[in-house]
Parts: structure tokens; C-alpha cells; sequence
């Protein structure tokens, strides 16, 4: 169970109280029930800007549960993904990199004894999968944060081919029909603003984006009768990274013919065809 809330540095001891009170009720219930409240699983983390963070400092920021009290940690964990202070998703980048470096090195061990076609499905499973887990998340990040991650599949695409250090990659990922990892998070997005369109997406991403034609503001506008969605204006890049701004600024993107496609399977051939022709300048 998560509580989210939200506040400004001048309010976080009423906040805190509310976090208090909440969790005190979570145990009452769980007593009542024979249910055991773990306090030493249970992690409580502040989010916000450098700035913000930097204010907050001043007040105390511990939570009380029963008669434990809840330092604040600096990284949490949410379905595999290890979420930062500052959302920078430094660590779970590192993290991600490091494991998926551990495969290859695993690979490497058998890879004479395989054949290319089989590395790659090694590949796949082990590694490629874990560049894309959640990888929507990293929306927005500036290419220096996803540096690791390109890495990694560099190395792996090396390993397949069994390329030297020095020797050019992009050939070999152009073969190996691999998107590169910043295309890869555009996939993503653009596969889940392709449900969100086509009514096929969980209602809390329907709720998160709004389609222009349904947008109060542009009925009299040649826009309405599009299939774009509106991207709202944001006063800072941080908040770019929601799905709320980026999937609506991916799907935007996408040419005309391929947003009208209604069919899954042929919008994502035609999707990735379409970015990898936009990631290596085939057109």
C-alpha cells in the first residue's frame, strides 16, 4: 500500500500529521485483523526539486507509526522501478545498466559455443527486456542520463556480432532491427496514446490526456477535427516528463496516416518502422 499527498515546504507538519493519523488508522485495522503493521518495511520519501528538497530540510520530516518513527530514505522502490528524491531516475538507470551488464558478461561465457541467433534471443530475454520495463518513465531525461542504457545495448548488439571494441555499432543495430533507447521510450509512448485512442487504455491514462477535438477551447479550429491531443503548457521542463504532456507530445509527432490506424499489430509494425527510419535517417 502507497499514501501519496502533496504540499508545499511551509505546510509539511500538517502534512506530516495527516501521514500519521492515516497510518495509525492502516494499523488500527490491520490489529483488528491479526494483521501485523512491519514498520521496518515500511519507507517514507519526500519528492520534489532540488530547491524544494533544500527547504524541506529545515523542517522535520520523519513520520511517526505506532511508536516507531520513519526516517525519510532517499530512494524507494515501486514495481521495479527505484524512484530518487529528485526523479532524476539516476539510480534506477545505474541500477538497470549494472544487471543488464551482468547478463552480457554471462553471455560472453557461452558465446562461442552459440550461434548469433541464438545470443540474440539470450539477448532479448535477458537484457532487452529490462532496458524496456517501465522505460516510460524515462520520458523527457536528456541523452547524458540514458548514456548507460545505450550503452548497454551497444555492448549487446557487439556481443551478437561479435564486433571489436572500436568497431561502428549502428550497422549492426540497423540489422538487428533495434531501436535505440530513446526511440524505444517514443515507442512506448506512442503504443499507449495509440490505446488511449483506440479505448483500449486503463482509465487512468484515458483521464490523463485530453483529444483535441472534445478540447472546449479549439471547437471553431481546424485542430478539433484532428486526431492530435492537447499538450498542456508548462511553466518548467520537469514537468514535460509526465504522460500527461510527453505521450500526447509523441503521438503529435507521429504522421497523420499512421495515428488514424485503428488495427494494433499493423500500427506497430508501421510505428517502428517509422522510428527507425527517423533514428538512423533512412528516409
Amino acid at each position: 500500500m502507497q499514501l501519496y499527498t502533496s504540499c508545499c515546504p511551509a505546510t509539511i507538519d500538517n502534512v506530516r500529521l495527516q501521514l500519521s493519523t492515516c497510518s495509525a488508522d492502516v494499523a488500527q485495522w490491520c490489529e483488528s485483523r491479526r494483521l501485523p503493521l512491519n514498520s521496518d518495511k515500511t519507507e517514507v520519501v519526500w519528492f520534489g526539486s532540488h530547491a524544494t528538497l533544500a527547504r524541506s530540510a529545515a523542517h522535520d520530516c520523519s513520520l511517526r507509526i505506532g511508536s516507531e518513527t520513519i526516517i525519510p530514505a532517499t530512494t524507494a522502490r515501486l514495481l521495479g522501478v527505484l524512484l530518487d528524491a529528485e526523479l532524476t531516475m539516476k539510480p534506477h538507470i545505474a541500477r538497470t545498466a549494472a544487471t543488464c551488464f551482468y547478463h552480457l558478461r554471462r553471455i560472453r561465457q557461452i558465446r562461442r559455443r552459440v550461434g548469433a541467433d541464438v545470443a540474440e534471443r539470450l539477448v532479448l530475454a535477458l537484457v532487452t527486456s529490462r532496458l524496456d520495463y517501465c522505460n516510460s518513465s524515462l520520458a523527457g531525461l536528456p541523452r547524458s542520463s540514458l548514456d548507460p542504457l545505450q550503452r548497454v545495448q551497444n555492448a549487446a548488439a557487439r556481443l551478437i556480432f561479435q564486433l571489436r571494441p572500436r568497431d561502428h555499432v549502428t550497422p549492426s543495430l540497423i540489422q538487428l532491427h533495434w531501436l535505440p533507447v530513446r526511440f524505444r521510450i517514443q515507442y512506448k509512448l506512442c503504443m499507449l496514446m495509440h490505446y488511449v485512442h483506440i479505448g483500449c487504455a486503463p482509465a487512468y491514462l484515458t483521464n490523463s490526456v485530453q483529444a483535441t477535438s472534445t478540447s472546449s477551447t479549439r471547437s471553431g479550429l481546424r485542430s478539433a477535427s484532428t486526431t492530435n491531443y492537447v499538450t498542456p503548457r508548462l511553466r518548467t521542463k520537469f514537468g514535460e516528463r509526465a504522460f500527461s504532456h510527453a505521450g500526447p507530445a509523441a503521438w503529435n509527432a507521429l504522421p497523420t496516416d499512421l495515428r488514424a490506424q485503428t488495427s494494433s499489430s499493423i500500427f506497430k509494425s508501421r510505428l517502428k518502422t517509422h522510428l527507425i527510419s527517423s533514428a538512423f535517417d533512412l528516409s
